[in-house]
């Protein structure tokens, strides 16, 4: 008899990955226990043994992805000087951007879930932030007095990065006609650009 996922203790995590495979194939629309269920060959009840609502199992999703970006940018070759470090994190957030798409339109395209804060979503992207804040510490310091600087130059480099994922993937992109090598170099020239910008 095969052994079904509902008497096994890593019900949760099939149900996630359950979850992760219907938003890629069917749209986010698609997503229902129901449906998670169904992928998994269980009862119906089963997915509401850890997730109440079809929010709390959306929010349990994009924490995850949160959580795999924070670990992909740690796993950085980090350089000591944190200016020189802000290039490896832009390399590495645009690396994500265009290797898990759906991952990345989950994180910041998709509405969060009332649930948010409830099951860790809130915390874990939150930790995924300080990674860059981290970086602008270095450059300006940790007291109080810095953060509002940090903070001001980590939404900076943010919006550079995501406007610049957002355009690499946009079907426009193709037909621009940009000059040799502007598509391969623009990454590095950005954050260049960004970290010139940078108040020490």
């Amino acid at each position: 008899m095969d052994h079904k996922p509902e008497a096994d203790t890593g019900l949760k995590a099939a149900c996630l990955r359950a979850a992760r495979e219907t938003i890629a194939e069917r749209g986010l629309e698609q997503l229902s226990l129901r449906e998670v269920a169904r992928r998994l060959g269980v009862s119906h009840q089963a997915p509401y043994r850890h997730f109440p609502s079809r929010d709390h199992l959306l929010a349990e999703v994009i924490r995850e992805c949160f959580q795999d970006f924070a670990r992909f940018l740690d796993d950085r070759e980090t350089q000591d000087a944190p200016e020189q470090d802000l290039n490896c994190l832009g390399t590495r957030y645009l690396q994500f951007a265009l290797e898990r798409p759906l991952e990345y339109r989950l994180m910041f395209n998709t509405p969060w879930p009332e649930p948010a804060e409830e099951v860790g979503l809130v915390r874990d992207a939150l930790h995924a932030f300080n990674i860059l804040r981290d970086d602008l510490r270095g450059i300006h310091g940790r007291g109080p007095e810095a953060q509002r600087q940090v903070d001001q130059d980590a939404m900076l480099i943010w919006s550079a990065m995501h406007g610049l994922s957002s355009i690499l993937q946009s079907s426009a992109m193709v037909h621009l006609d940009l000059a040799d090598g502007v598509r391969e170099q623009v990454p590095t020239y950005i954050m260049e650009r960004v970290r010139g910008m940078l108040k020490p």
